[in-house]
């Protein structure tokens, strides 16, 4: 498939329309409507699916369903029907090229937030089936305790599992997905959840993994964002929520990044993560969950310093490789890094979206 230029200059100039928001602590230049164009021009300068292939897995890749997430997103904000168009099309083509997605397991399924996203502005049945199809095949098999037969407790779940469910809930209006993702993930903020509020990336991983407890933070804010107060675990995952978004401020950078390791300081600034992090902290401020006069200049901070790691055609930099679990620091420390990585270009077009809500 080949990029459709006046498409992307129509995107462009639909963001722009819908630059209203007078946030003043950014630069026109580092604005989120001219960041967001940037990071969706090299999501859609992508002839072919980034594909995940992890021994009997198959399916898109969760990094670019994440980017075309958020690319749908700032696309609907800005009443860009033409970029939806783009992205519809783009994304047809897993049926009609019958692209495989073997499911069964979070990484596969999580596609389904990118189907349902679209059928909210398309209302094209194909696409609800797809995700509603994925995210009941989550609990096709529950375990007796009512979680999913998905369940592994890596911290990355909580967003795997828990955005599918929430997205299921905003199409359908059922409770049945809010009381799943919420039973999920507080069995995850039960289990991994640290005293300092931060999470080890496993049960056999003590460590803080910027871009695995970016995940959390993010599913956290997601799941919140729909969450009745009224809910019996609205409690256990507010208080969690909270007491790890208070734990960020202790640990964000003087130039407003996180580290790849969030507790040590010797680490290096990894973006994802930062992305993630303010992501999960505008939208509860945005939501008035977090207070903004605590939590605002955290966000600010971290958006300024991460546009400094974004280059004109729209990378990021300072992207983590895809990194497993592991009972050495050392191998968190000394991962490689990319440029260009949708595991970046994914968090940044959400921390826009939020950044630009009322």
């Amino acid at each position: 498939m080949k990029p459709y230029a006046g498409v992307i200059l129509a995107f462009s100039l639909g963001l722009f329309s819908c630059a209203t928001h007078k946030m003043p602590f950014w630069p026109v230049d580092k604005s989120p409507v001219a960041i967001s164009r940037l990071a969706i021009q090299d999501l859609l300068s992508h002839p072919e699916f980034r594909m995940y292939k992890s021994g009997q897995v198959r399916a898109v890749h969760y990094s670019e369903v994440c980017t075309a997430f958020g690319a749908a997103r700032i696309a609907a904000l800005s009443n860009d029907s033409a970029a939806i168009v783009q992205l519809s099309e783009r994304y047809m083509r897993v049926v009609t090229d019958s692209i495989e997605n073997t499911a069964n397991h979070v990484d596969a399924n999580v596609y389904g937030i990118l189907p349902l996203e679209l059928y909210r502005y398309t209302h094209n049945p194909i696409f609800f089936t797809q995700g509603i199809d994925l995210a009941n095949g989550q609990w096709e098999t529950p375990q007796p305790n009512g979680l999913s037969s998905q369940t592994r407790f890596w911290i990355d779940d909580v967003w795997m599992i828990g955005s599918l469910q929430v997205q299921a809930y905003r199409i359908t209006g059922d409770n049945i997905y809010l009381d799943r993702a919420a039973t999920e993930i507080a069995a995850y903020l039960n289990k991994l959840q640290q005293p300092n509020g931060l999470f080890h990336h496993g049960e056999n991983a003590p460590f803080y993994w910027g871009r695995g407890n970016g995940w959390v933070a993010a599913g956290l804010a997601e799941l919140l964002s729909e969450l009745p107060e009224n809910h019996p675990l609205y409690p256990t995952i507010a208080d969690g929520y909270k007491k790890m978004m208070t734990a960020l401020l202790n640990f964000q950078s003087n130039d407003g990044m996180w580290r790849q390791l969030v507790d040590v300081e010797s680490a290096w600034p990894e973006t994802s993560c930062t992305a993630m992090f303010g992501y999960a902290i505008t939208l509860g401020v945005k939501k008035g969950i977090l207070p903004k006069k605590k939590f605002r200049a955290a966000y600010q901070k971290a958006w300024l310093a991460l546009t400094g790691y974004i280059s004109e055609d729209g990378k990021v930099s300072q992207v983590c490789v895809g990194t497993g679990q592991s009972q050495d620091m050392a191998y968190y420390l000394e991962r490689p890094t990319s440029t260009g990585d949708f595991h970046g270009q994914a968090p940044v077009l959400w921390f826009a979206w939020a950044l630009l809500q009322e």
